[in-house]
């Protein structure tokens, strides 16, 4: 097991540092820079640009600057922002929690209805609940996230139901305990629907998949012939049977949810590390860039990294390997 977690462990470490050297020299052959609009400014002398640009470094090879970032790296920092004048992970925390907590609430909601629904399927192959299902999915999965987005707010702007915007209310910096949690909720369940609406036909899609090839096995045969409750073989047998390809997407899931969750928060006005990758861009502040896309590969290869760990406890081919 120890040296199962050092092998992932590395690679993942591997990934981080490739994604971090390419993002670098992607942000360094990008037209412009932050200190380009000063430029344009007459009240800004050039002389005040140019020792703004040798203060935070620019004028540095970009080996230097990667070298130094990771200096920062070390110590916690994670860079540090043009935009703010401060250290950029001060910033990115708040945001960070704020987008970990509407992703985990996806994921939970997308995983709890796929497999239902996806087992369902499996059972009716063929059937009519099985051509309905595949069409709802094919139509949902051909469907943007940006325009699924955009249709659960046009809906809720227009019944009225629901908070459209934001974390919480204004008025709840005043609320505490579960007033605020309920508040919190409320605000979180467009978002959450939006993600659940663009992850859920891949994960209906890839459970009626692993489902029909355990549902012909002989084992499967035999069950029936005893007299067990289909319910009892779908979800006591087969479901098992099938874990290895669900606990594999289950991995690939959290990735996928966590870069639809940065263009939701964007057009929901959801608090987290979207709108801030989204400024950073516009502002062409690096580092804070660098540091989103690093948080968001550090998430993807946490969940690869977990699902190989439920994949080792789960196969005893893969302890025997």
């Amino acid at each position: 097991m120890i040296h199962f977690l050092a092998q992932r462990l590395a690679r993942a470490l591997f990934v981080l540092f490739g994604v971090s050297v390419l993002t670098f020299v992607l942000i360094d052959l990008a037209p412009g820079e932050y200190f380009q609009a000063m430029r344009l400014s007459p009240q800004i002398s050039r002389e005040t640009v140019a020792a703004l640009r040798i203060e935070y470094g620019l004028e540095r090879p970009l080996p230097a600057r990667y070298l130094r970032w990771l200096g920062s790296v070390s110590r916690g920092e994670l860079g540090f922002s043009f935009a703010y004048n401060s250290p950029v992970w001060p910033l990115l925390r708040t945001r960070t929690g704020n987008t970990l907590i509407l992703t985990f609430s996806a994921l939970a909601c997308s995983w709890l209805v796929a497999i239902p629904i996806g087992v369902m399927v499996a059972s009716r192959a063929g059937r009519w609940q099985d051509r309905i299902f595949g069409i709802g999915t094919a139509f949902l999965q051909a469907t943007p996230d940006v325009l699924i987005g955009l249709g659960v707010l046009a809906l809720a702007l227009r019944v009225r139901w629901l908070p459209t915007g934001g974390m919480y209310a204004p008025a709840t910096s005043e609320i505490e305990g579960s007033g605020k949690m309920k508040d919190l909720v409320l605000h979180m369940v467009l978002p959450v629907l939006a993600l659940t609406a663009g992850m859920l036909p891949v994960l209906v899609r890839h459970v009626r998949s692993a489902m029909l090839e355990v549902l012909d096995t002989p084992f499967i045969t035999a069950a029936r012939g005893h007299g067990i409750p289909p319910c009892r073989i779908l979800f006591g047998y087969a479901l098992p049977a099938a874990a290895n390809p669900l606990i594999s997407m289950f991995g690939l899931s959290v990735g996928a949810l966590l870069s639809g969750s940065l263009l939701i928060e964007v057009i929901m006005s959801w608090p987290g590390v979207g709108p801030m990758l989204l400024e950073a861009i516009l502002q062409r502040d690096p580092y804070v860039v660098v540091a989103v896309v690093l948080f968001s590969t550090l998430f993807l290869v946490a969940g690869s990294l977990l699902a190989d760990v439920c994949l080792y406890i789960a196969d005893p081919r893969i302890r025997v390997e």
